[in-house]
């Protein structure tokens, strides 16, 4: 069994549970024989994830504000988890600039609000807090970032994933560390990717909303560069840590970066292409550029993963174009075929990539 079977029969909370990230991840825990318990404060897009593959059904969800400290406690307190995933942010840059408050309160005292429930729990828990590449201070170097370098933001989001940082290093070293009873963990990955996302301002989702309407999907920076990961690559990670957190095998209040292969470092305009031909269009013809930027975007960011490497024995799983054919798969079921048994294929497309890890020998997938 996957991530030696840790998780099986486990209370685990996932805060952010209806987004994409969160729908994913609570998927392939009910794979893994868990209990899991979910939190957020509403459905964030519509169609989405969560309702396509009625996990409302499969889980067990509260709803409720993040930032809500008593209310989170509260909900902790009745669970008492054997895993916590941090996932719920604010995590749409564009709307980061029509609402920079909002962002700052929901991802540094919503995360702030976690981590005074978890200085409450009596019991043993293990914690991972997920946050962002973009809590780097990105001064667009052709390197990619390590676990120690200097964080920041020079706009709301980043600076908002970069305070967060900052206030679990500030628990962990004031409370937390002394906690024998809890282990925890930071990770950090961007520019995810796959079946699912609906948020807004995704090129991912953009495209295909165009393709599936027959329409020329318009991009803005088609020379912005990405290292493009498949949503699975960093939801491994982040199962891999937690799990060798749980055994004791990797030191406890460490960061990790989990990012894809080189290969994978792919043009806004090279992505939207290749998808444009797996859904079955002429790719040269499938997309225009827009003048139209409505925010600032970082061209280049990544990350260096040596350290999961040496420590986890983690490495990404999917070449680029593995990673384009799930995504097209999954959207052409949703929008072609009008599949109604997407939960179904998002199990199939765990399975596989499973798999996938299983031929490459990585430690979690035996």
């Amino acid at each position: 069994m996957a991530f030696n079977n840790v998780f099986k029969d486990k209370k685990v909370v996932i805060t952010g549970d209806t987004g994409f990230k969160g729908s994913w991840l609570s998927t392939w825990l009910l794979m893994l024989g868990a209990k899991v318990y979910g939190y957020a404060n509403e459905i964030p897009t519509t169609p989405s994830m969560f309702e396509v593959t009625d996990l409302d059904k499969k889980i067990n969800h509260q709803y409720g504000d993040i930032r809500d400290k008593e209310k989170m406690n509260n909900f902790i307190q009745e669970v008492k988890p054997d895993f916590i995933f941090h996932l719920a942010a604010q995590a749409i840059v564009s709307t980061s600039y029509k609402d920079p408050f909002d962002t700052v309160t929901t991802n540094v005292v919503g995360t702030a609000s976690v981590l005074e429930a978890i200085r409450n729990i009596t019991w043993n828990c293990t914690c991972v807090i997920i946050t962002s590449d973009k809590a780097y201070d990105n001064v667009e170097w052709i390197w990619g970032y390590r676990e120690n370098d200097r964080l920041g933001g020079k706009d709301v989001y980043s600076g908002s994933k970069g305070a967060a940082e900052l206030i679990i290093k500030s628990y962990w070293m004031s409370f937390i560390k002394d906690m024998p009873n809890i282990k925890l963990a930071i990770t950090r990955a961007g520019n995810v990717i796959g079946g699912g996302d609906w948020a807004k301002d995704r090129i991912i989702v953009d495209c295909v909303k165009a393709f599936s309407e027959g329409k020329t999907v318009e991009i803005r920076c088609p020379k912005a560069t990405r290292p493009w990961q498949h949503v699975l690559e960093p939801l491994s990670g982040y199962l891999n840590v937690a799990q060798y957190l749980y055994e004791g095998k990797v030191a406890n209040g460490e960061a990790f970066n989990f990012g894809p292969r080189a290969e994978q470092t792919k043009t806004v305009f090279e992505l939207t292409q290749d998808l444009a031909e797996k859904w079955g269009l002429d790719k040269n013809n499938a997309a225009k550029i827009t003048g139209n930027i409505p925010f600032r975007e970082a061209t280049l960011l990544k990350l260096n993963c040596d350290k999961v490497l040496a420590f986890l024995n983690w490495h990404s799983t999917l070449h680029y174009e593995q990673c384009v054919d799930l995504i097209a798969e999954w959207y052409k079921a949703y929008y072609i075929e009008k599949r109604n048994d997407m939960y179904e294929l998002t199990k199939q497309q765990i399975e596989y990539y499973t798999n996938e890890a299983r031929k490459q020998r990585l430690a979690w997938s035996k």
